[in-house]
């Protein structure tokens, strides 16, 4: 199972690289034609989304080896640290594309922008990004690769990117106001700059070893309250991160006093199945502490 997971989050990783490289390519082709500020940007977006393909893909090859003696918690952190970098670069670009269309604002666009070459480019990328993008989130959700979370979520905000440029060039054409096209091309960088602002913070929790999310959470406390009937009385401590796909939990939970070491462990066991059938791909470890008086000291 993890070895068709792994197979699989690769060769999704690996569409994501070739279809970023002819879009690179149609892209700077097609913005060279129209002269449009616009397109050139989209085409600096792609080349971002190769860069964070290119990472996804090295990621989730060094992600999927088993954890060894200079990793012993396995090597799913190349997952949330390849997802922090592509979320710094999606920043950088959109920081990028704001200067070059404040450039052309200011010193005022004076080239002529053929609006047709620009329209058909981009709407052949908008079908090519939503295609990939959505073959990626199926994955990313499947295996809960973080990697392939923020790539796909990359090639979706390109997919939006895309829309506002070909609704700007329509309005060039219909108008023959040239300025539209910077002025687009700054609201496609605050769509970029939102999603990377979103996807630092998700991806940097993770490496900052950051609890798991609340929902997770409830479904722990779910199966403690539902073992409450066999024995469990309580928990002291319950500690949770991720690395990578993988979610890390620790736990110290009281027992009765008098249960024997073979009970403890038969129902410590069964908390951890149970945790792993509500929570996938789970590296669970239990402490099971007497309940007495000095317990609750």
């Amino acid at each position: 199972m993890v070895n068709t997971q792994a197979k699989e989050k690769k060769f999704s990783a690996a569409v994501s690289v070739v279809s970023n490289i002819v879009l690179i390519i149609i892209k700077s082709i097609a913005g060279i034609l129209s002269g449009s500020i616009s397109v050139l940007s989209e085409a600096l977006h792609s080349l971002a989304d190769l860069s964070a393909s290119c990472l996804a893909y090295f990621s989730v090859s060094k992600s999927s080896k088993p954890a060894d003696e200079d990793h012993p918690f396995g090597h799913g952190k190349y997952e949330d640290l390849a997802g922090f970098i592509e979320a710094i670069l999606i920043i950088l670009t959109a920081i990028y594309i704001l200067f070059a269309a404040c450039e052309k604002i200011i010193n005022g666009v004076n080239n002529e922008i053929h609006t047709t070459i620009g329209i058909s480019i981009m709407f052949l990328s908008v079908i090519v990004n939503w295609l990939v993008s959505s073959y990626l989130h199926n994955i990313a959700v499947k295996t809960d690769s973080i990697a392939l979370k923020t790539d796909a979520e990359h090639l979706r905000a390109d997919i939006y990117s895309s829309l506002g440029i070909i609704a700007g060039l329509i309005a060039v054409h219909i108008t023959g106001l040239n300025m539209l096209d910077p002025i687009i091309a700054i609201f496609v960088a605050s769509i970029i700059l939102r999603t990377g602002i979103k996807l630092t913070k998700q991806s940097s929790n993770n490496l900052l070893d950051g609890a798991l999310p609340k929902e997770d959470k409830s479904k722990i406390d779910e199966v403690l309250n539902d073992f409450k009937a066999h024995g469990v009385i309580g928990t002291k401590q319950i500690r949770t991160s991720k690395s990578g796909s993988k979610r890390l939990i620790q736990m110290i939970i009281y027992l009765p006093s008098g249960m024997t070491l073979i009970e403890a462990h038969d129902i410590c066991d069964k908390i951890e199945t149970k945790i792993k059938e509500k929570l996938k791909n789970c590296d669970i470890m239990i402490h099971a502490e007497p309940y007495c008086v000095c317990s609750q000291k």
